[in-house]
């Protein structure tokens, strides 16, 4: 680890091979650095109280002696790999110090220098793998074997040799081995370690099934679908491990300052000694360069930020949220204006045909059928909604779908057409048309040979929780805006419902982002979407948040954070659990930076010697490894408490 803290090495949390290719240190004293550590404070104890008790001769200068090798060991050998790159760190400054103190004779004080740092350095390393194995706990989510069906006969295999096209057997109580798609039996699934809800969801067959759900009730014949080194939890992980390395701006900040501030400090250093010469007292002035060196040491800087990231990212994915790196979960703490897409973010995805008018003698039935002829093929949310309320639709002909309007075709020799009120002209249907919208259903019409036949009213109930989180987010200050491609009375209806005052509607996706952009000259923006059809709006968006995207390639590749359940309550938690995280890292700066500036001045003019120094030095690194460790707490079931943007004074307001 130990230049890691001002800036990659090869050994650092910021470069390592994060997917698990190896092994982490589970408990204290597993880290290298720590049992070398240990083992020199041991020596460096022995040697203090052989001296204190008038021990002359050779015994403790062996025991200190040893003490400093054991301890350097662990950062100077790194050390000077850095330097033949031409690279520099703290390291290098804690090597100069510990040398300095060896020609000056304070042998102890350099076997101090260098167990604490040791000491500090095993800290950072242990807490970083400490962060990584909360994430990398989601493989173990998946069982450790697997039932197939394999030429009629069940055997039970390691979930590696799974293939897709291989007939898994869960039974109820178990977990499932990889992702697949249901065949035969019906269960309610327990998915709340993948995407934190705690309601079990029904599954039957043709249901998608994902790695590490645990079966219910009934017993499941799943067709496998991905291989177990592809599956959506080793997917999460991998896409979290990958991005944890993308820097937020503190981050940026501090490494920065860091990487500016260790050439700068060996300059000051090099001109005390200067300074020492030229008023006669080198020894003195050298020493208190040494001093200086350490105390303005920015290692407790420079890992600052990475800590607390790879804490809160890793607690993040245990709620079910994918956040992908500092650089999203700082951009989410600055978050004032949320803006919702309405289809399947504020309401269920799940649209059902409401109402049928017909204007002529064929009545609501034949309605339905030319709609349903012209609808087959579609995958739009209102095909499904239409296509359920219907038989087996009739083909039509030179079907056409004419992009934010509607589709057209011909059924029976006869020009068809389907779409929005202003595309096909309401007529004598305007007062239903305007019913309907204002109930919160969208309306299409139908047109046959050139005649308005009728209007069939789809309607996409909103979430049970939607306007419980709209309140919580207003309460914390949050501006809430709708954007939506649907009609303008049909979106205010549905916003009203949920508690949202600001709409913007009959929205085109690039629209939405210019709607986006609009919003963005106030305030940043974070934009809650399905992570398809939003996609310009979630990228042109400070934060591109996709809504149910367990299972969702798309959606997990574009967005930068990723609400993997269908809960919308893990909203408001996670940019709770955002602004803490940022509240955090500016905690951590600010203390690194006073820290600096404090201890200068008194090392420059002997207040405090070496061992002073080094001491509060690495104590205050002890400190803020442990509040970045503080992100990593999150609670699974209860929303965080969330924090009002005109409370916040940790320096919050974009």
């Amino acid at each position: 680890m130990s230049d890691a803290c001002c800036g990659p090495n090869e050994n650092g949390p910021e470069t390592k091979e994060l997917a698990g290719q190896e092994q982490e240190p589970e408990k204290f004293w597993q880290v290298a650095e720590i049992r070398l550590a240990l083992i020199a404070g041991v020596l460096l104890l022995a040697g203090w109280l052989a001296d204190a008790r008038g021990v002359q001769g050779w015994l403790p200068p062996l025991l200190e002696a040893a003490a400093l090798l054991l301890a350097a060991w662990t950062f100077v050998p790194s050390t000077l790999r850095r330097l033949l790159k031409g690279k520099i760190g703290v390291g290098t400054l804690m090597t100069i110090a510990a040398i300095g103190a060896l020609l000056l004779g304070q042998l102890a004080e350099a076997a101090a220098l260098a167990f604490l740092y040791a000491i500090a350095e095993g800290l950072e390393e242990y807490s970083v793998a400490r962060a990584r194995r909360g994430l990398r706990a989601l493989l173990a989510l998946a069982p450790k074997e697997a039932r197939v069906l394999r030429s009629g006969v069940e055997v039970t295999v390691a979930p590696a040799d799974l293939v897709p096209g291989d007939l898994m057997v869960v039974r109820p109580g178990e977990r499932i081995a990889t992702d697949g798609t249901i065949r035969v039996g019906r269960t309610a699934l327990d998915t709340s370690a993948l995407t934190g809800e705690s309601v079990p969801v029904e599954a039957e067959p043709g249901d998608d099934v994902f790695a590490g759900s645990i079966n219910g009730s009934g017993p499941l014949e799943v067709l496998v679908t991905s291989t177990a080194e592809n599956n959506s939890l080793a997917r999460i992980v991998h896409i979290v491990e990958a991005e944890q390395s993308r820097k937020g701006t503190s981050q940026r900040l501090a490494d920065r300052i860091a990487g500016k501030l260790v050439p700068g400090i060996l300059i000051a250093a090099a001109l005390i000694i200067v300074f020492g010469f030229m008023v006669g007292e080198p020894l003195l002035w050298f020493e208190r360069a040494l001093v200086v060196l350490v105390a303005a040491s920015p290692c407790a800087l420079a890992i600052s930020v990475p800590v607390t990231v790879v804490a809160s990212v890793g607690a993040a994915s245990r709620i079910g949220v994918l956040i992908k790196g500092g650089a999203a979960v700082e951009t989410l703490g600055k978050i004032r204006i949320i803006a919702l897409d309405k289809t399947g973010t504020l309401t269920r995805n799940n649209p059902a045909v409401v109402e049928v008018t017909a204007t002529t003698l064929g009545g609501e039935d034949h309605v339905l059928a030319v709609a349903a002829a012209l609808e087959a093929r579609s995958e739009h949310p209102l095909a499904r909604a239409i296509l359920a309320a219907t038989g087996v639709p009739a083909e039509a002909a030179d079907v056409v779908s004419v992009p934010g309007a509607g589709i057209r075709g011909t059924l029976n020799g006869l020009p068809v057409r389907l779409g929005r009120p202003d595309w096909i002209g309401p007529g004598v249907l305007h007062v239903a048309v305007e019913r309907m919208q204002r109930a919160g259903a969208t309306a299409v019409l139908i047109e046959e040979d050139g005649a308005l036949i009728g209007a069939i009213a789809v309607r996409d109930e909103l979430r049970p929780e939607a306007r419980d989180v709209i309140d919580r987010l207003s309460t914390a200050g949050y501006d809430t805006v709708m954007l939506t491609g649907d009609n303008a009375i049909t979106a205010h209806a549905l916003a009203a419902e949920a508690g949202i005052t600001t709409v913007h509607a009959d929205l085109r996706p690039e629209d939405k982002a210019q709607s986006v952009r609009a919003l963005q000259a106030r305030r940043p923006v974070a934009m809650v979407g399905d992570g398809i059809n939003d996609a310009p709006a979630l990228a042109t968006a400070d934060i591109g948040i996709a809504m149910g995207a367990m299972g969702t390639d798309v959606a997990i590749e574009t967005a930068d954070i990723a609400l993997m359940g269908e809960d919308l309550n893990h909203l408001p938690k996670v940019l709770s659990h955002a602004r803490r995280t940022r509240r955090i890292m500016l905690q951590n700066v600010g203390m690194s930076l006073l820290l600096i500036v404090v201890l200068i001045p008194l090392a420059l003019f002997g207040v405090l010697g070496l061992a002073a120094v080094v001491l509060i030095h690495e104590l205050a690194e002890v400190l803020v490894i442990g509040n970045g460790l503080r992100a990593g707490r999150v609670t699974r079931t209860s929303p965080a408490r969330t924090i009002s943007p005109a409370r916040d004074t940790a320096g919050l307001t974009a």
